[in-house]
């Protein structure tokens, strides 16, 4: 069965909701989707012939096993991702989150459980290494940003 990122963010996100609220209501998936009730009740409409949710309109919505094996793979990609991007590449974390949302509809599992090892080989036998790695790039970052800060600067000299 074909599962579309987009039904993969779905059942994600009625997970996070059950596991946080205990209950998944349509305006709380609308809400953290950014998206209006009616597209949420066609999607829940869709998942639950793929018999990933069950749901039945004004009645409880809840995920299937398999909905819910979906959404926590998905999800734990997500937090793979996050942690990778943060601790080994020292993305900012309000980057590092928004690229996760993307990149776990793509990551396979294979390339997933590599990345896992991966971390975890270089975070215990090169901790230093990381370290250097982040500290370059948060000053190659800052004098970016001081760069840009000065050039502003010199414009408004210029325009004033």
């Amino acid at each position: 069965m074909e599962i579309s990122k987009r039904e993969e963010e779905y059942l994600e996100a009625m997970y996070l909701l059950y596991k946080k609220k205990g209950v998944i209501r349509v305006k709380d998936i609308a809400k953290k989707l950014r998206v209006r009730p009616p597209s949420v009740v066609d999607a829940l409409k869709k998942l639950s012939e793929k018999g990933l949710v069950e749901y039945e309109k004004y009645d409880r919505i809840l995920l299937t096993e398999r909905g819910k094996e979906i959404a926590e793979k998905t999800y734990s990609k997500h937090l793979l991702l996050t942690e990778f991007f943060i601790n080994i590449l020292g993305i900012p974390p309000e980057i590092a989150e928004e690229d996760a949302c993307q990149f776990e509809h793509y990551v396979h599992e294979i390339t997933a459980e590599r990345i896992r090892e991966f971390a975890k080989y270089i975070q215990e036998q090169c901790p230093y290494v990381i370290k250097q790695f982040i500290k370059e790039h948060i000053e190659k970052g800052e004098r970016k940003s001081k760069d840009a800060s000065e050039v502003e600067e010199i414009e408004d000299k210029h325009t004033s």
